[in-house]
């Protein structure tokens, strides 16, 4: 077993956690395919290898289901910005594009 920082996405709100990590070859995880499957669910993400390097990474429903749900929308994301107050100006240019012979 081996414990990874688990920097988590927008999702988590950037929270910095430490989750443990079991380590299987193709070989172990089809052969103990429950027992891997339980624990996910139960100790969190189980890394697959195959000739030593991460191949896959098996993980419970609930977390991916946390992972893939959507949290607002992009204007919200945008509105929530610490950039929003910063006074940061953007100019944009008043040249038309450039033309591009095909």
């Amino acid at each position: 077993m081996r414990f990874v920082y688990d920097y988590n996405d927008y999702n988590d709100h950037n929270e910095r956690i430490l989750v443990s990590s079991q380590s299987w070859t193709v070989v172990d995880a089809k052969a103990k395919f429950s027992e891997m499957i339980e624990r996910a669910m139960s100790e969190g993400p189980q890394t697959i290898t195959r000739n030593g390097r991460t191949a896959a990474v098996v993980v419970g429903a609930e977390e991916w289901q946390r992972k893939t749900t959507r949290v607002g929308n992009l204007a919200e994301f945008f509105a929530g910005s610490p950039l929003r107050e910063s006074g940061l100006k953007i100019r944009r240019l008043k040249q038309r594009p450039r033309k591009i012979n095909l």
